[in-house]
């Protein structure tokens, strides 16, 4: 689904160069669960900005289920984000003036479906997430978690490959972020991807495999390490 082989990414800054990536190798198959970690400044939301072709790279290969993703035009790259990626971000980034429903259809708005086709399957997901009942309430009329349910809903709605989440559970309380979890974990098991970067070792136990970013590279003397306290 997912192969990198050693992609680089830096970025100016005045005249210097930083290299954020730094030959990244990385390949993930269809339906894994996977969280990468890292502290501050390792490349995660670097990683996952090219991931999601949000960002482009410098060198090397990154292939999408097949595709190389590579200097693609904007349209070419929102086709291929539309096609295959959905995201989950710590802040949410729903509509404020937007209800339930109208957030989740958006990317079906993007698509072209018709807007009869978009609520209902709006609601549909909605439901999937446990909040049909809310269809018609604004962002600031929800909680924190029911803002991030309503998220997951409209990343699952145009029926995506790969799920990225970045910091999912970042803004939530501890009783919340497992429920949220839970809910990628039903996700995951219908055999779609799921990369969650977290900070949290509670989010990334609950994945079955663990990536460590140090330094803008794999950390596979940590890989090693977790994969037992994975087993």
């Amino acid at each position: 689904m997912i192969h990198l082989n050693n992609i680089r990414k830096s970025y100016r800054i005045g005249s210097r160069k930083l290299e954020v990536l730094k030959g990244i190798d990385l390949t993930i198959a269809a339906g894994e669960f996977v969280s990468i970690m890292g502290s501050s400044g390792s490349g995660k939301s670097t990683l996952l900005n090219v991931l999601g072709i949000l960002d482009d790279y410098d060198e090397g290969l990154y292939e999408l289920d097949g595709v190389p993703i590579r200097n693609l035009k904007p349209d070419q790259a929102a086709k291929y984000r539309n096609a295959f990626i959905g995201f989950v971000f710590q802040s949410f980034n729903l509509l404020p003036f937007k209800n339930a429903v109208e957030n989740v259809a958006l990317p079906l708005y993007y698509k072209g479906i018709g807007r009869k086709e978009r609520n209902r399957k709006a609601l549909e997901y909605l439901g999937r997430v446990g909040l049909a009942d809310w269809a018609d309430h604004l962002p600031s009329e929800m909680s924190g978690g029911q803002n991030q349910r309503v998220a997951i809903a409209r990343a699952l709605v145009s029926q995506p490959k790969v799920i990225l989440a970045d910091e999912p559970t970042g803004a939530l309380d501890s009783q919340t972020s497992l429920e949220i979890m839970e809910l990628f974990e039903a996700v995951n098991r219908e055999g779609i991807s799921v990369l969650i970067v977290t900070h949290e070792d509670e989010v990334a136990r609950r994945t079955k495999r663990l990536i460590r970013l140090r330094d803008g590279l794999i950390d596979h003397h940590a890989a090693l390490h977790e994969t037992t306290l994975h087993a």
